[in-house]
């Protein structure tokens, strides 16, 4: 796997301060993305920042299903697509990664004026055919990470958060009143391998994200 331009190849774990955030990228081989795969990916890392054994029992949902350490040491959120992993780390506040692959058959205006606030939907509409995947898939997964931070999944409803997208990346102008402030929200961009799109959110003080490459291989991720 070659590491993606801004991403430096690491062993886990590397020192995490407060004012950081840890995104590590993992791409698998070809079909062997699974989710066994990606869950023991996720239990490694999370071993390797907690200095011990994370397994099942360490872990608990939320209400809406998003997991959590149950002795809160870490905060953390995992996203996959394909043969392709994000999974982002911190020491406190809840976080929200999203990834996306391009090439996947999508109806991408249908979806956009099923799900989207009408501005969104419009602006989809009015790009050219070749430029519409990108930039559905930049306000999708813009929107999957804030959803993921607030621990909703997409039942909250994808119109009760407002992008603007000129210029790109996305912006937050709106969110519902549950969401808090537009402006406590942190979201970065991501530019990943193969046109991947992908996005991380979180809501407090900015702070410095360090982008990390891990080899990973399926029959690696257990923690002896």
């Amino acid at each position: 796997m070659s590491c993606p331009p801004t991403f430096a190849s690491a062993i886990p774990p590397q020192p995490l301060p407060g004012d950081e955030i840890h995104l590590w990228f993992c791409e698998f081989s070809p079909g062997a993305g699974t989710r066994q795969a990606i869950q023991a990916l996720l239990r490694q890392l999370l071993s390797a920042y907690c200095g011990r054994p994370v397994d099942d029992a360490a872990l608990q949902l939320g209400a809406h299903g998003k997991p959590y350490l149950r002795d809160g040491s870490l905060s953390f959120n995992l996203s996959h697509s394909g043969d392709a992993a994000l999974v982002a780390l911190a020491r406190y506040g809840d976080l929200g990664v999203d990834l996306e692959r391009p090439g996947r058959r999508r109806h991408h205006l249908a979806l956009a004026e099923r799900y989207f606030c009408a501005a969104e939907s419009q602006a989809i509409a009015a790009c050219e055919a070749e430029a519409r995947e990108a930039l559905f898939l930049q306000l999708w997964t813009a929107k999957e990470a804030v959803l993921k931070a607030l621990g909703r999944g997409l039942a909250f409803g994808l119109d009760r958060l407002e992008f603007a997208l000129d210029p790109l990346p996305p912006r937050l102008l709106h969110i519902d009143d549950s969401g808090g402030a537009v402006a406590s929200w942190q979201l970065q961009a991501l530019a990943l391998p193969g046109g991947r799109v992908g996005h991380l959110a979180w809501r407090g003080e900015p702070r410095q994200l360090r982008r990390f490459c891990h080899s990973l291989q399926p029959g690696q991720a257990d923690v002896k």
